[in-house]
């Protein structure tokens, strides 16, 4: 049962007039709307407060990602944070596709590195501190795989494995939607990384990934390509726009600063995030 079938069940009463086209609020739902906006507003500030004690209880940021995030970046951002903030430890928190705000909407990080786009509503906000090159993983006996670098057109009909329909906005970067004629061919879904390359690894479809992540994800089983027709990936630092902890900018500026110097060492021409 979903959440409005659970709150319909608590409450004893239908809040939505549903049919095969249409979902409108009933009387009782249009009574009840106001009184779940103000809910929401106070579980947000209870979010912000409980985030904020804790952090200052233990000196402990929880940094959420999706992704796996290479090229020594986690452990030179560990080391400068120690010497901006002393005392302080970064506890990082692997975040499903599932949830496009990166465990932020619900409290469970206090920031995030991740790749955009994220919902752009209002309740986040982001800096950018890294930008790569669209890169495409596949079998190895894919009849791209001998390619130095694949078009896109020539990807247009591919069945791809996709990030889940609640990845929103990033489930459409990531299969370059903008940039179809069609609506691209899903093969299967995966919610995580690993579970997304273990499907190209069984030639169940190909993925789009970051240049940088190219690094980590390819093997015996799984090939990588840089990808012509394409925009590049953003990663950004991402948190809530009413929490205005310090720690946050601090944080912030060491993820650029720490991305900026592996870009100047040349590291950005190699996939190694």
């Amino acid at each position: 049962m979903n959440v409005a079938g659970q709150v319909e069940l608590s409450l004893r009463t239908v809040l939505f007039d549903r049919n095969s086209r249409t979902v409108r609020l009933t009387p009782a739902g249009e009574a009840l709307l106001p009184h779940a906006r103000r809910l929401t507003a106070d579980w947000q500030t209870a979010v912000l407060a409980v985030a904020e004690a804790s952090a200052h209880a233990g000196t402990t940021v929880r940094v959420g990602f999706q992704t796996r995030i290479g090229r020594g970046l986690i452990p030179t951002v560990t080391d400068r944070m120690r010497q901006r903030l002393p005392g302080w430890k970064l506890v990082f928190r692997q975040v499903s596709w599932a949830d496009p705000s990166v465990g932020l909407d619900q409290g469970e990080v206090d920031v995030a590195i991740a790749r955009l786009p994220v919902p752009d509503a209002g309740a986040l906000s982001w800096r950018v501190v890294a930008s790569e090159e669209i890169w495409v993983a596949l079998q190895p006996r894919h009849r791209l795989a001998g390619l130095t670098m694949v078009p896109f057109s020539e990807l247009a009909d591919e069945p791809f494995v996709a990030l889940p329909r609640s990845a929103a906005a990033q489930r459409d970067f990531w299969l370059g939607a903008a940039y179809r004629r069609s609506p691209a061919v899903i093969a299967t879904e995966a919610e995580t990384a690993e579970e997304s390359f273990e499907a190209v690894a069984a030639g169940l479809g190909v993925t789009l990934l970051a240049a940088g992540n190219a690094g980590i994800y390819r093997g015996d089983d799984v090939v990588c390509r840089p990808v012509g027709g394409l925009p590049p990936s953003e990663l950004a630092v991402i948190w809530r726009t009413a929490d205005r902890r310090p720690f946050i900018e601090i944080f912030a500026d060491v993820c650029r600063s720490c991305s900026e110097h592996d870009a100047t060492a040349g590291y950005a021409q190699e996939p190694g995030i």
